[in-house]
């Protein structure tokens, strides 16, 4: 299969192809002869991921390694592989330790997650950087005054709680574990930035601006 083929199934230039092949992102296909390579269904998966995560995600490509081999390591079980790679994925900022609004923080998060159901390993969560972004994230209102108690910010993670919900069953219709990995980590880049449209769009409803 030539480079164009590829590039019709999927809908990706024949540029982005080559520039995935030569940034080692997406593997070279099966050789046939000296011009010609075959490509196959799993090639395609892998570059519908590749693009969600450079040209949606901006990811830069030494992080979008990371997160390929995360996603194809199958020497971890299920959750563990899910969790790796979408762990792999770049974070926000990390929390500022110096700050006294930190400590505050952090147990907001952990309480925030007990009340959804979660309940966090204080050394395991603070080995993880999307934990470690939730406090600083609630760590930024509290050190310049603004509401964010636990009471404040239980019906956000509530809410974030059904959505992962939702996101996983969205994962389970995918038929290999591979392939549901994979689903996991695009779907994480792609649906983020949708999230937060939707809701400055109702945010902007509620206070007259939309129509």
């Amino acid at each position: 299969m030539r480079l164009a083929e590829p590039s019709e199934r999927s809908g990706a230039p024949t540029a982005t192809i080559k520039y995935c092949l030569r940034e080692r992102l997406l593997p070279a296909g099966r050789r046939i002869t000296a011009t010609r390579s075959a490509h196959d269904a799993e090639h395609l998966r892998r570059l519908r991921l590749v693009r969600a995560l450079i040209q949606v995600g901006r990811i830069a490509v030494r992080a979008a390694r990371e997160v390929l081999a995360a996603v194809e390591d199958d020497s971890l079980d299920q959750p563990s592989r899910l969790g790796v790679a979408v762990e792999a994925l770049p974070h926000g900022p990390g929390p500022d330790e110096s700050s006294p609004s930190t400590a505050v923080a952090r147990r907001t998060a952990a309480e925030l997650l007990r009340q959804c159901g979660r309940h966090v390993n204080p050394e395991i969560a603070d080995g993880s950087r999307a934990f470690g972004m939730l406090v600083a994230a609630i760590a930024a209102p509290h050190r310049l005054g603004y509401a964010c108690d636990t009471a404040h910010l239980l019906p956000c993670a509530q809410q974030a709680a059904q959505l992962a919900v939702v996101d996983l069953d969205l994962v389970e219709e995918f038929a290999t574990p591979a392939e549901q990995v994979a689903a996991a980590v695009a779907l994480t880049v792609l649906y983020e930035p949708m999230l937060l449209s939707l809701r400055r769009l109702r945010t902007n409803k509620r206070h007259g601006s939309g129509s």
